[in-house]
């Protein structure tokens, strides 16, 4: 009796704490949606797209000029820098030839503006460059497509997770209900001397069991509502009740199929492509570049004036013959990189297969399981009934009254999570089999 009051008190203590969180009805597309915008690792992935878009788009300087601008002045007495100034500004006169002016020059000033152009013209390892960002940008593309795809398959299955929990809470609701009222029947009969302590003992066990079990399965509905906020980036912590109740789904699959079309595979198959791009960057780095340049320079004696300008226009062949071994180890460190990644791609693809067969085998094995337990589940009811009746007639067992009422939940427990993987299997084959 005394276990039983601290019991009562506990469980007043924990519905308490139930109430006193807000319950919000909620329904799978509300989940989907609220995920979709707010999830953390679904916008890490677009960021992550956004970085791919913006090393692409620096790759463009392989086809635009580089322009700068500058302004410098300098106050000079070295002999070749102030005749040189001198010179540019367009102030020389026959006096500056006087070899006497020419060593030891009075103090000049020359302030320079200069515009400068860089325009690349032929820079192969530049267009490979390129090519492998462009790569990276698509396959980060469908990494994001595939990580909203496994989140919607995770609201899938959280949703349902949530539908199994409240099954579980009434399932053991109703359990306590029964255990209590066969509990009354049993401490009747045993003041009127037709059972035992020891039977009454038996079910005061079985009563706290479920009372316990029904504890377990709130904080089940607690822990299932905190990962749903927690997918849907909601730091409430809400108690959520699903708005449908948890039944036998039939999910449209259109493949059951392997396809490479997938935007995960299309993703890592570009992501060897980038690899592949990146080797022939580096390959391409042992030929020469050719680079267009220009300058147009004004030349005062005054800060932000221009008495005199000039220009200058050209093109530079440059080639690096040797730089040590760094370029000869770049290019077998990307090439094994792209070897690295071809072989992931094929282990990728076995593995891949594999889950497809493991889930088609899981969808044939939950389909033959639900048939069983909805059987096993009118079995055991029938049997509680029919022992129940002989119980309150006096022709049954104690011992066996509490076996067929613990079956019947456990049956109903079974039959309901069965439901949860026949529907989790096909979730899961979908989500294994879309394409884009």
């Amino acid at each position: 009796m005394k276990k039983n009051i601290i019991f009562i008190i506990l469980s007043f203590a924990t519905l308490l704490q139930v109430l006193a969180q807000e319950t919000i009805l909620i329904s799978k597309e509300e989940v989907a949606l609220k995920v979709i915008e707010n999830n953390n690792s679904i916008k890490i992935s677009q960021q992550e797209f956004m970085e791919a878009k913006a090393d692409f788009n620096q790759t463009k300087a392989v086809f635009l000029p580089n322009i700068t601008a500058s302004h410098t002045g300098i106050i000079t007495t070295n002999p070749l820098m102030a005749f040189g100034s001198k010179l540019n500004q367009g102030i020389l006169t026959q006096n500056d030839f006087n070899p006497d002016l020419l060593n030891n020059p009075d103090r000049v000033q020359n302030f320079a503006t200069v515009v400068e152009v860089q325009q690349p013209l032929i820079n192969l390892d530049g267009l490979y460059q390129r090519k492998a960002a462009r790569a990276s940008m698509e396959a980060m593309s469908l990494k994001r497509q595939r990580t909203e795809e496994y989140f919607s398959f995770e609201v899938e299955k959280a949703y349902m997770q949530l539908q199994l929990a409240y099954k579980g809470v009434a399932v053991l609701e109703k359990a306590e209900k029964a255990s209590r009222a066969t509990l009354k029947l049993a401490q009747d009969r045993f003041k009127q001397g037709y059972l035992q302590r020891a039977d009454v003992l038996n079910i005061e066990v079985r009563v706290t069991e479920v009372q316990n079990q029904l504890q377990n399965a709130q904080s089940n509905v607690q822990n299932t509502s905190n990962y749903l906020s927690f997918l849907m980036n909601d730091e409430g912590y809400v108690v959520y009740q699903p708005s449908d109740r948890l039944a036998v789904q039939t999910i449209t699959v259109k493949e059951h199929d392997f396809s490479e079309n997938r935007s995960d595979i299309r993703a890592m198959h570009l992501a060897t492509t980038a690899y592949e791009a990146a080797n022939k960057a580096d390959q391409m780095a042992f030929l020469p570049r050719l680079n267009a340049f220009g300058s147009y320079e004004l030349y005062d004696d005054n800060l932000f004036q221009a008495s005199a300008n000039g220009y200058i226009v050209g093109a530079q062949l440059s080639w690096d013959l040797f730089k040590g071994s760094q370029r000869i180890g770049q290019t077998q460190k990307s090439k094994a990189t792209l070897e690295k990644s071809k072989l992931e791609y094929e282990q990728y693809i076995s593995q891949s297969k594999l889950e497809l067969q493991k889930a088609l085998r899981m969808l044939t094995d939950a389909g033959n399981r639900l048939k069983l337990s909805e059987l096993a589940l009118e079995q055991s009811q029938e049997s509680l009934r029919i022992r129940t009746n002989r119980f309150k007639e006096g022709l049954e067992k104690t011992s066996d009254l509490l076996g067929a009422e613990t079956q019947f939940a456990q049956k109903q427990m079974e039959y309901y999570q069965t439901i949860f993987e026949f529907n989790y299997a096909q979730a899961y084959l979908a989500f294994l089999t879309k394409t884009t």
